[in-house]
């Protein structure tokens, strides 16, 4: 059966903060660092221009001291703020009401709460108490696609379903001055803070992507090549450089399973410019076939598992031919990929 995706509406954190804000920022911290000149250099060619974060840079959660505690509550309410927003236009774009929701599928990383995100929009959204329920929680950048993976799975078991899908992540909260290596001076600058939502369906709510295969792929011996860390000072991503050609190493397997069909579009996760580019290349499509992600990486940095969502959106406001064949993929801890091949619906 296949499975339709609609429209994603995508929120963003409320302040704008540019790369040359980041640079200043970690120059005032640094000035003595005997590596500062290559920080700076690293972060003007990650590809991004702009990110929001939910609260001005110089926020406690942010550049302060907030310990563990205060950084969790506040990335689980701003995360929960956004999704909330970005459920609600999601459901107003497909012509849905809260009750028509059969189950809901959540993918935050950044924050912890018990109940989880799903708890919380069930009581925000006024979704039917009986709503079935998926809520993923440490997949960061693959968990929109992998999201839909779910959704698409829980359509097929049960015909008919509507399933609202929310993505969420105050990826600001990994920001730490007292992380001074070369690879957490690029996620300051690389990552930004957002929700999205789309429902998923078995007949189409407009316009957008009919999913037709799901390819799910962990590469062996990968664990350390990206992964969180918890500190009393709060959230911590960290990597190794092999974080650094993860995505190509995968790319063999993940075109083993596209096969040799014609590839018209894709969404690809804004993880980096080698990621979009290397993606794209390998997929057979151009610089210009990609720009929806690199223009999100410039304008939004990378959102996490929010970004495909994002990413899908942009495509709807250059919409391909009714009928291409696309892809959409992410890559992240694990070191995981999801990814979805697909057709266009107008």
């Amino acid at each position: 059966m296949t499975a339709h995706v609609s429209r994603p509406q995508t929120i963003v954190g409320d302040h704008k903060v540019t790369t040359a804000e980041i640079a200043d920022d970690i120059r005032s911290h640094h000035p003595e660092h005997p590596r500062l000149g290559a920080f700076l250099r690293v972060i003007g060619n990650c590809g991004v221009h702009t990110r929001y974060f939910t609260r001005p840079l110089d926020a406690p959660t942010i550049v302060g001291d907030a310990d563990i505690g205060d950084r969790a509550r506040a990335a689980f309410g701003d995360a929960l703020t956004m999704a909330e927003r970005a459920a609600l236009a999601a459901l107003d774009t497909a012509g849905l009401a809260a009750e028509d929701i059969d189950a809901i599928v959540t993918t935050h990383t950044t924050g912890w709460a018990v109940p989880n995100l799903d708890m919380h929009l069930i009581a925000r959204l006024g979704l039917r108490p009986t709503v079935r329920r998926i809520a993923l929680t440490t997949l960061a950048c693959p968990g929109g696609t992998q999201s839909l993976i779910r959704a698409a799975d829980l359509v097929a078991a049960r015909p008919g379903s509507k399933v609202l899908v929310v993505a969420a992540e105050v990826i600001s909260s990994v920001y730490h001055h007292s992380d001074t290596g070369i690879e957490a001076m690029i996620y300051k600058a690389l990552f930004g803070d957002s929700a999205a939502a789309t429902v998923v369906s078995d007949v189409p709510l407009g316009p957008g992507i009919a999913i037709d295969d799901s390819f799910e792929y962990v590469l062996p011996d990968s664990l350390d090549r990206q992964r969180g860390r918890i500190s009393p000072s709060g959230f911590h991503f960290d990597s190794t450089k092999k974080a650094l050609t993860a995505a190509d190493d995968v790319l063999p397997q993940l075109m083993e399973w596209v096969g040799p069909q014609q590839v018209d579009f894709a969404v690809i996760h804004p993880g980096s410019p080698r990621i979009i580019s290397d993606t794209t290349a390998a997929l057979g499509l151009t610089p210009h076939d990609a720009r929806h992600s690199t223009d999100t990486l410039a304008d939004e940095g990378n959102l996490g598992g929010v970004s495909v969502l994002r990413v899908l959106e942009r495509t709807h406001a250059a919409a391909p031919a009714d009928g291409a064949r696309g892809v959409m993929v992410a890559f992240g801890p694990g070191f995981a990929t999801a990814a979805l091949r697909c057709r266009w619906q107008g």
